[in-house]
């Protein structure tokens, strides 16, 4: 094994060695330079430096040596308060953990039982038997220990004790190197990866039948050229004891639901970024995010969007559930992390669990940072997002629009009525120059529609208060556009049908979200990614398929879209299914257009929507979107209310300019058949949607 070794003087000098973080998603000890100190109790022992938040990296690394594949195991762990020192030695640790490799310390080779012998036999290093782990142990000696320092806890001093794979005489004692090991397991990790367990566990959760996973696998390892890793020694016997670790899983951890909570949390450390107790004047807080959550949010978040989806107050749910969601290329919302808080996710505990994701993503790539924050709740505190994620806000308002339309389809019966008074709600947001318009618009509303008592009055009790709060975020924030509305809403049926419905209104215990988000539906979701990139499992596709109405709609020809010459109130989408029957939208290139089909009528945004909205902004036949119109206003208001402070003024300008780049940046996507092209249509807010247009053929 590579390595650049030197020697330190004194114990002391610890603090002052550099801190290394090698640029690798995995990095082991041969990315390292490792340091020799003299005297105290790492004297002669191989010490680094690196940050503790990729330790978890180090430790799977080094599991993977090619000429001594292993798994390291936590031997044993000891942790530390902070404050619990007065003067703390210049190692002292806040967390200590002992690694071994699997394979050791005991050895058996020379004591395993003949037929008739006593099968009790202890080893010679005295040490008593491990249940299950009898037949792998070799008397391996390679271990290292991990310190989380006490003065500086950002930081892990690793003390390698041994670093090669060697039994008490220094012989190798498995791997490739081992000659007694060739041929037989020991030539390779002691069990199978942790990738592969997550697989497996995955295909059981969402019904993957045991003989079915076994055959997979076994083609899986032919089309490889036959086995090479431990992986590939996959048997119908580990696979029947995951099946039966499914079956015996429970939720109900505790009769109390807090001492549940706190109970998974310690067996799934591993998953859980932030946990804080509800005590006194602090609120319960519990952070999830898998590994594999971490490399989809590593993977699609940086340079890329995250949208924040909430929910809370259902009948369901007391709690807040709220969802971080990447987008990946078929722009299929991906939950990422899931926080559970029991107050509203604008609450001030916001900066702790946020700043803790940052810090664990950035821990993996300092360069990570994503375009856009989404935010779908007004009560988020848009500061803290700022500082945390360091990028741009984006309002999205589909909360808003599925609310009004679900109310409007309950509360009013007649289908002309609907549409209008749904445009008539896209002319309220529309109003976002100035306070008195609104006010102006929405008693407008009230008074046209005042023979639509019920909702009118669910718009006065459940709208009204929050108008106001809703209206200064469209005013000071960019709005996102629909390809987000219906990635969004799409993810959030699906978390309604697959996890919510299984809180029955009895029951809201927080341990049983948690356990059917970490189980059912994360595995969902790996197990739709495992389709799209290995094109495995193709006959299960309909049944897993995430694709969402944006995605259906970029697959409609525009020969299937329709414009009545006479009449450019409404357009007409031809039938995916049958050619001979076509959908009615009325309020074509609008985020609130409403159509005939089937999928609209509940309430939900359609693929025909979307895609006459895509159609009319590339003919430029309507006015911009509202994310666009805010856009628009904000770079005019800049322009028109020039600062006197010289300093403000060139902030103003340099604001200005890269807004302007933006739009140009966004003009060149639109040429190059990237994006939709931005309508250059009517600055007027209050302009009518449709702008006559010769006759499309």
């Amino acid at each position: 094994m590579k390595s650049n070794e030197a020697k330190m003087a004194r114990m002391e000098d610890i603090l002052n060695l550099p801190v290394q973080d090698p640029p690798y998603s995995e990095f082991s000890a041969a990315h390292i330079n490792w340091f020799k100190v003299e005297g105290g109790r790492q004297g002669g022992d191989d010490i680094a430096l690196i940050p503790f938040s990729r330790v978890d990296d180090f430790v799977k690394s080094e599991s993977s040596n090619a000429d001594c594949p292993a798994r390291f195991r936590v031997e044993s762990r000891r942790k530390r308060p902070e404050g619990s020192l007065s003067r703390p030695r210049v190692d002292g640790y806040l967390e200590y953990t002992l690694y071994w490799c699997s394979y050791g310390p005991e050895d058996y080779r020379d004591v395993e039982p003949h037929i008739g012998e006593n099968s009790s036999i202890k080893p010679a290093s005295g040490k008593g038997s491990r249940p299950g782990r009898r037949h792998m142990m070799r008397g391996c000696l390679c271990h290292f220990t991990v310190k989380r320092l006490y003065t500086r806890p950002l930081l892990a001093l690793i003390i390698y004790n041994q670093r090669n794979h060697v039994d008490k005489t220094g012989a190798p004692c498995h791997g490739i190197l081992d000659q007694e090991a060739v041929g037989t397991r020991a030539m390779y990790a002691p069990r199978i990866s942790e990738e592969l367990r997550q697989k497996v566990m995955a295909m059981l959760h969402v019904g993957v039948s045991l003989d079915t996973i076994v055959q997979h696998h076994m083609e899986e390892v032919q089309r490889h050229g036959g086995p090479h890793i431990r992986d590939d020694f996959l048997t119908r016997n580990d696979v029947r004891n995951m099946e039966r670790l499914i079956r015996n899983a429970s939720h109900d951890l505790h009769s109390n639901v807090e001492s549940s909570v706190k109970i998974w949390a310690q067996r799934h450390h591993k998953h859980v970024f932030y946990f804080e107790e509800s005590s006194g004047s602090e609120t319960f807080v519990l952070g999830l995010q898998t590994d594999w959550q971490l490399q989809q949010m590593l993977r699609y978040g940086h340079s890329g969007s995250i949208a924040l989806h909430t929910v809370s107050g259902s009948k369901r749910l007391k709690d807040t559930l709220c969802s971080l969601l990447a987008f990946d290329s078929s722009h299929n919302a991906v939950p990422v992390a899931w926080i559970i808080t029991s107050t509203s996710p604008g609450n001030t505990n916001t900066h702790k669990w946020m700043l803790s994701l940052v810090e664990r993503l950035r821990g993996k790539d300092t360069r990570w940072r994503p375009y856009a924050i989404l935010v779908d709740d007004p009560s988020f505190q848009l500061s803290v997002i700022r500082e945390a994620f360091q990028c741009r806000i984006l309002l999205c308002l589909w909360h808003v629009r599925r609310g009004w339309l679900k109310s409007l389809l309950k509360h009013c019966h007649n289908f002309d009525v609907q549409r209008e008074m749904f445009k008539h709600l896209g002319r309220i947001l529309y109003c976002t120059g100035n306070v008195s318009s609104t006010a102006v618009a929405v008693e407008e509303f009230l008074q046209i529609y005042v023979d639509q008592s019920e909702f009118v009055e669910y718009f006065r009790s459940k709208w009204l208060p929050k108008l106001d709060l809703w209206f200064n975020c469209v005013r000071t924030l960019p709005v996102a556009g629909l390809e987000h509305y219906a990635s969004i809403e799409s993810y959030h049926l699906r978390l309604k049908s697959r996890v919510l419905s299984l809180l029955a209104e009895k029951s809201h215990r927080i341990d049983l979200l948690v356990h059917a988000l970490t189980t059912q539906f994360h595995s969902f979701y790996w197990f739709d990614t495992y389709i799209v990139e290995t094109g495995y499992f193709e006959n299960l596709r309909d049944r897993f398929s995430l694709t969402n109405p944006w995605y259906q709609a970029v697959h409609i020809s525009d020969m299937d879209v329709l414009l009545d010459v006479e009449n450019l109130q409404f357009a007409k989408v031809a039938s995916q299914a049958d050619s001979s029957m076509a959908y009615t939208l009325w309020n074509p290139g609008s985020e609130f257009g409403l159509c005939d089909c089937s999928w609209s009528m509940v309430g939900n945004m359609c693929k025909h929507t979307i895609k006459v909205a895509i159609y009319c902004r590339s003919r430029q036949i309507a006015r911009p979107l509202l994310s666009a119109q805010v856009y628009r206003q904000t770079l005019l208001s800049l322009l028109q209310n020039l600062p006197d402070d010289p300093l403000v003024l060139g902030h103003a300008i340099s604001l200005v300019n890269r807004m302007k780049q933006d739009i140009k940046n966004l003009e060149d996507l639109s040429n190059s058949g990237l994006l939709q092209p931005v309508s250059s249509g009517t600055n007027s807010i209050l302009a009518e949607n449709i702008q006559p247009l010769p006759r499309i053929n």
